[in-house]
């Protein structure tokens, strides 16, 4: 009976929650890998766009709400998504025409591209905190559960309890069933294919008569829908606040450069990689050790590797690392 308990333990704080987060991530470190290798330039704005779309999200949301439009028990968000990923997309197109364009024209360096995303980062958490604030904010019926851990506790009789939010399982499929469209749409449509000979060659496929405005279009309206349902995903999970989106930049690169910066396969894995590296190694173990090991070895600390303020350090130091000693990441080679 330990033993089981200690596996829920388990279940309850590390594997669920790493399975929700780095679907969260790796959303978004496809995001980066998309842009990185078919416009080649880091977009260090990235997080700040994906806060972008979780605010147009939260404000329809609220509006729906405000009408009394509910799903049940799946969140009003999904409603809304449709509107954050419009706006968001909107957006994009809008900084890339004024910004982004005319230093592609000019065949600006990738140093100098990564500078500039900068400028639109600053741009972008400017305008999200002028519109709601810089405070925390939630979507009010993004935390409905499945069950609760009392309910699981009564059902099966265990000490520990086991709690599921839909938001959870929500994430894990929706992230499962957009990656399998975006991989299908690269592989076997038209456009797509379109897209990786871009990547590849720009000169041989403008030879081949592939037009790069179109290329550039679909690229954005791809990475407005991943920001935004990667963005919307995590606010629904955790709460959302501006600066948070800032701060997971660090773990969404991390994520992209561990699967190999341009693979979208490697990044949608680096984010896995990345969630639960964190997880683990901020985690206190001791409840689980006192399950599984006699009375008189039970420990007396935390059994905590690293406290949970460092936990983008995780991030900071796996990047390191691998920059270090395998800067093509996971998968070697471009399949964009």
């Amino acid at each position: 009976m330990d033993l089981i308990n200690a596996i829920i333990l388990l279940l309850n704080y590390i594997f669920i929650p790493g399975l929700t987060y780095g679907s969260q991530l790796a959303l978004g470190a496809i995001f980066v890998t998309l842009i990185y290798g078919i416009l080649r330039f880091a977009n260090f704005a990235t997080g700040d766009m994906m806060s972008f779309g979780t605010m147009m999200t939260i404000l329809f949301t609220w509006y729906f709400q405000s009408l009394g439009i509910s799903l049940g028990v799946l969140p009003t968000a999904l409603i809304a998504l449709p509107f954050g990923i419009f706006f968001l997309i909107l957006y994009m197109l809008t900084i890339d025409k004024f910004v982004f364009k005319y230093y592609r024209t000019q065949k600006s360096p990738p140093v100098q591209f990564a500078m500039v995303s900068i400028g639109v980062m600053f741009v972008t958490q400017a305008v999200v905190r002028i519109i709601i604030g810089p405070g925390d904010r939630r979507f009010f019926d993004g935390e409905k559960f499945i069950f609760k851990a009392r309910e699981f506790k009564e059902m099966t009789g265990l000490n520990e309890g086991l709690a599921l939010k839909s938001t959870q399982v929500l994430t894990i499929f929706v992230t499962i069933i957009l990656v399998s469209l975006l991989f299908w749409f690269l592989n076997k449509t038209k456009t797509g294919k379109s897209m990786k000979a871009y990547s590849d060659n720009e000169d041989l496929a403008l030879l081949s008569g592939i037009d790069p405005k179109k290329i550039v279009l679909v690229t954005w309206v791809i990475a407005g829908i991943l920001a935004t349902i990667g963005g919307a995903l995590y606010g629904l999970d955790k709460s959302f606040k501006p600066f948070t989106y800032f701060n997971n930049m660090l773990p969404i690169f991390a994520a992209a450069i561990v699967g190999g910066i341009g693979n979208p396969f490697g990044a949608f894995l680096g984010g896995y990689v990345i969630a639960f590296s964190e997880i683990l190694l901020t985690y206190a173990y001791k409840k689980f050790f006192m399950y599984i090991l006699p009375e008189s070895m039970e420990p007396e600390g935390l059994v905590q590797l690293l406290s949970t303020d460092y936990k983008f350090a995780v991030s900071f130091s796996i990047l390191v690392i691998v920059l270090l000693y395998r800067p093509s990441g996971i998968f070697k080679g471009k399949v964009l």
